[in-house]
């Protein structure tokens, strides 16, 4: 079948090997990415691009500690003065970011979010001149849009909380992966409970609108009556928003030197926690909107969910932050081991201004796999993807484009038959269960042989 993206193989096996493949939150991903020899100006790559709805988000490199599972861009602890050498780079950076979009009156800001790492790793005083930035520097109205920031218990104090609500933060998404403390363990991510309920506790004193909780199963140990306690644990403090992440064992954590991450009984043991939880959730006043992400009822809006962006515009600042055009999606190198993302750090904390205004890492993204990428993330959501939408904006039809895909996932179930000409394309509860298998098998031959021939480090 030919489209007008041009031939298109088949992509993947007709059966996944198993339902934990990949956890897709952008395409393409990072590993697919490479140095832009040409190092295009910023400026250049903006000219065209609509700046009237842009998403900002600013990347802190720091946690307290690393858990086992992470394979995040971050590093543990700072030596004196790194984070405040930080915050001057981030700030060199976003001044020339500024100044590459152009016209001051016709940039908008619609969105923002601090994510890492863990950005309450920064100090009071710290977290106010992120904010700082995030307005002075980059014209954002923090107390005008939706601002999401990433926190763990250890590091959500009162004087950082009473700072991001005063600055307009209207999301404290919690890590929090487990309420048993011998699980936490497990996952080496040491903490008590009793200090998770103290920050909890503190994050409702603080009165931001949405507090989201995030929970991991398929922990070492773990049963269903462990799981089920924790999800109760969490719905005690009725948070608006719940992630329920399955376990990954990823090269270079910490556990992945300790075991393999393909397993026919941990999968299903993961499956059969998922299922459980989504019920559990489900039957208690929350709605599905991802495999992931489960939302109170009465919770208030947060805008797009689960980092579901079909459109471009994204504005990341920081050296592990992504930056999407519509024609590149670009960021500073990648690593997930300690030596190499210090490196990282300590090259991007070095940077004088003008180096800011080029980007250094990328991919191109022509119009087959902007299909690719408006499918994956729009599919992924509870919703489903509006075909009509799809049309609108590449006068083909998903059936059109991937209707071998379609049809693979229709014949194993995980599609639901609405008809021909229904207005979207959405999984079925078993679909969603999947999404981490159906991700990865969209994406296109040319990311997969990328991606594979990435050298970790």
């Amino acid at each position: 079948m030919t489209t007008a993206a041009g031939p298109r193989p088949r992509t993947a096996p007709t059966t996944p090997a198993s339902p934990y493949q990949s956890y897709v939150y952008a395409y393409p991903h990072k590993t697919a990415y490479r140095r832009l020899p040409e190092r295009p100006l910023l400026r250049d790559l903006w000219a065209g691009e609509p700046k009237d709805a842009l998403s900002l988000y600013l990347h802190v490199p720091f946690c307290e500690v690393r858990c086992g599972f992470c394979n995040l861009f971050t590093r543990i602890g700072a030596p004196d003065g790194l984070t405040g050498a930080y915050l001057d780079a981030l700030d060199r950076q976003a001044g020339a970011v500024r100044e590459a979009l152009g016209e001051q009156d016709g940039v908008r800001f619609a969105t923002a979010a601090f994510g890492g790492g863990t950005p309450t790793f920064l100090t009071a005083a710290e977290l106010e001149r992120l904010c700082d930035i995030a307005e002075h520097r980059m014209g954002a109205d923090l107390r005008a849009v939706p601002l999401s920031v990433e926190a763990s218990p250890a590091t959500t104090t009162a004087d950082r909380l009473e700072v991001l609500a005063a600055r307009g933060a209207t999301r404290l998404s919690l890590g929090v992966q487990s309420f048993d403390d011998t699980e936490a363990r497990a996952a080496v991510r040491p903490q008590r409970r009793a200090d998770v309920e103290a920050a909890l506790g503190r994050v409702r004193d603080a009165r931001i609108p949405v507090l989201n909780i995030d929970l991991i199963y398929g922990i070492d140990g773990q049963t269903e009556r462990t799981w089920l306690r924790s999800l109760d644990a969490a719905l005690a403090w009725r948070p608006e928003e719940l992630y329920l992440y399955p376990l990954y064992i990823r090269p270079l954590t910490g556990l992945g030197r300790r075991a393999p991450d393909t397993d026919p009984a941990w999968d299903e043991q993961r499956l059969r926690l998922y299922r459980l939880g989504r019920d559990h959730l489900l039957a208690r006043g929350y709605t599905q909107q991802s495999m992931r992400m489960f939302r109170r009822t009465d919770a208030p809006p947060q805008g797009a969910d689960d980092y579901a962006c079909q459109t471009d515009g994204m504005i990341g600042l920081g050296c592990g932050a992504r930056s999407y055009t519509a024609g590149l999606h670009y960021s500073f190198d990648y690593a997930v081991g300690m030596h190499e993302i210090r490196g990282i750090i300590d090259d991007y904390v070095s940077r004088p201004a003008a180096d800011f205004a080029h980007a250094e890492y990328g991919r191109a993204v022509d119009t087959g796999e902007a299909r690719r990428r408006h499918l994956i993330q729009s599919l992924l959501q509870a919703d489903g993807l509006d075909t009509a939408g799809y049309r609108a904006r590449f006068g083909s039809t998903p059936q059109d484009d991937f209707g071998t895909e379609l049809s693979r996932f229709a014949e194993r179930g995980w599609l639901a038959d609405d008809g021909a000409h229904a207005p979207s394309l959405r999984l079925t509860p078993e679909g969603l269960a999947h999404s981490d298998a159906i991700g990865p098998e969209l994406f296109s031959p040319a990311v997969r042989a990328a991606m594979a021939a990435y050298e970790r480090k």
